[in-house]
């Protein structure tokens, strides 16, 4: 049976080696599919005969064939093999996809994970690799690789393919304002203008970008979801302490016991999601006092006992209660993150942006021994938004989350295209709704993986460290590199930024808000950007981008 590796491989062929367009590769692999034709092995060892019947198409049957061939006589892309303490991960190279949703020719859509897969970007953590490396690139892409990497902690729900079109969004809009600032461009932006009215805004790296929700697409990452219903004796051989959530979670302003219903009360709860061996839980239920949260906790603990083995249990409320105002009321809160560090304010953001109110909600997660860093976030959220919807499927009341999954829309090329009457926009540009262009991510991947392919290497031992600018050296004999190298060198180098930025959000995570997060994101790339002469003459120059920069923004411990 092909893996995933051999369907990213097989799309890579047709799109990068042969220039088919996404939406062709893919309806012609589903045809492959059909006839049990489904790696770049499988094609090769096959008949000519057979791949004709598959795709119906002799001429492309024929190319595809003797590519296939051809791939395994001389095999290309990086090595899969990983240094110790490293985290590169082999990824695809750029694709195009036609539409927003992974629909191809047919009725039969392309799975979100599918599609996700092709924008996974790779990621090195070695910290001494990543110190010792000076990258040669511009200003904008570095924008991007900061805001796409800020988008995994501040819009942890977004699925890869929609923090690429809003990180593109945030350069394109950056860029912009930076070509009228220096005086290379006139008069008011697409925004400005209000192309962008009615759509709703989103804002990243302290810049606000119009967005176009795309509506039913949902994407879980790599998480395993189980049945609703998970059995008490889950966490047999569980190791972890038991939660404090009954010991030590009670509120200093905690109001005495009221009378509650029995342990068998409504509670609504997610489906048990697990990744990399954590398992989390959302469980959600009305209580209308203050006062009922402690004894309402109890009785779920009598009626589930696995729950006390539980690493954590944080909760959160909100309840209406009255101000003895002329019979006015309040909205009051509370949570509590039982070790899991930010999950009760995470909560309370939620409901508050559901409106649940008479609300209590208690996540319970089984810690792995892994740490998720922002993708416990994403699944919390979802875990949330899945407790939420149960109890509003079993008592009809209103509690609905956001989190949609959006593009970033490409307001200068929206302008653009009613400029030019009677013209056909580009395919690339198009989301899926008429005259709606978007910054797409395949572009933005592709811009990111050709904007870092240059490598400034170290001087060696002994040799001067004042022959080119920062302490790095060339040298006259270098010997020229094949493609192949080349690609390779090009794909550790976005690993190792993308690395390096990441250590520097994992290190403020814990202790920063998500805003003050995004706030501090844009200061951060100020501090590390390559330095170039001010002005238009400015414009577009490279200069020295050094990781270890980058590291030494990190928080300090203690």
């Amino acid at each position: 049976m092909a893996s995933q590796q051999d369907l990213q491989e097989l799309i890579r062929l047709m799109t990068i080696g042969m220039r088919v367009p996404m939406k062709d590769a893919l309806g012609r692999i589903k045809e492959l599919q059909a006839k049990n034709l489904r790696s770049i092995q499988q094609i090769a060892e096959s008949s000519l005969s057979d791949v004709t019947a598959a795709i119906k198409d002799a001429k492309a049957a024929r190319s595809l064939h003797n590519a296939c061939k051809a791939r395994l006589k001389n095999p290309v892309g990086p090595s899969t093999a990983k240094r110790p303490g490293s985290t590169l991960e082999n990824t695809t190279k750029r694709s195009r996809q036609s539409n927003d949703t992974g629909f191809v020719d047919g009725p039969e859509p392309v799975a979100p994970r599918e599609f996700e897969a092709s924008f996974t970007l790779p990621v090195e953590t070695d910290e001494r690799v990543i110190a010792d490396t000076i990258l040669l690139t511009n200003r904008a892409p570095l924008v991007l690789a900061f805001a796409v990497e800020l988008l995994r902690y501040t819009m942890s729900e977004q699925p890869p393919s929609s923090r690429l079109s809003l990180a593109q969004a945030v350069v394109s809009a950056n860029s912009r304002s930076k070509a009228v600032a220096i005086g290379m461009e006139k008069g008011p932006s697409a925004d400005e203008q209000g192309w962008g009215h009615g759509q709703p805004r989103v804002k990243v790296m302290g810049r606000e970008v119009t967005v176009l929700k795309r509506g039913g697409y949902e994407w879980k990452g790599d998480e395993e979801v189980e049945d609703r219903q998970k059995p008490e004796n889950d966490t047999a051989g569980n190791e972890s302490p038991p939660s404090s959530a009954t010991v030590t979670g009670e509120s200093q302003n905690t109001q005495p016991e009221t009378s509650v219903g029995p342990a068998s009360r409504s509670w609504s709860a997610s489906q048990p999601v697990t990744l990399k061996g954590s398992t989390f839980i959302v469980r959600a239920t009305q209580i209308t006092e203050p006062s009922q949260r402690q004894p309402t906790m109890q009785s779920l603990f009598v009626a589930m006992p696995s729950l006390q083995s539980a690493t954590h249990n944080a909760w959160a409320y909100r309840v209406r209660v009255p101000t003895n105002l002329f019979g006015a009321t309040t909205i009051k809160e509370e949570s509590f993150d039982d070790g899991e560090t930010g999950c009760g304010d995470f909560l309370l953001k939620n409901m508050r942006d559901s409106n649940a109110i008479d609300t209590l909600v208690v996540m319970t997660r089984w810690y792995g021994g892994i740490m998720l860093g922002p993708d416990r976030w994403r699944i919390m959220r979802n875990c949330l938004k899945d407790a939420l919807a149960e109890r509003l499927r079993v008592t009809g009341e209103q509690a609905i989350l956001g989190g949609e999954a959006v593009w970033g829309l490409d307001l200068e090329a929206m302008r653009n295209k009613s400029g030019s009457a009677g013209s056909t926009s580009s395919r690339s540009y198009e989301a899926g709704v008429v005259g709606m262009p978007i910054h797409r991510p395949e572009a933005a991947k592709a811009y990111l993986f050709r904007s870092f392919a240059a490598r400034v290497e170290r001087p060696e031992s002994g040799v001067g460290e004042n022959d080119t600018p920062n302490g790095a050296s060339t040298s006259k004999t270098t010997k020229k590199k094949t493609a192949k190298a080349l690609e390779l060198e090009k794909e550790e180098n976005v690993a190792r930024l993308l690395g390096a930025i990441r250590l520097l959000y994992d290190s403020w995570a814990d202790h920063l808000s998500t805003s003050e997060l995004d706030r501090r994101a844009w200061g951060w790339y100020v501090a590390v950007r390559p330095d170039v002469e001010a002005g238009p003459s400015g414009w577009g120059a490279k200069g020295h981008l050094k990781l270890a920069d980058i590291l030494a923004l990190r928080r300090k411990d203690g």
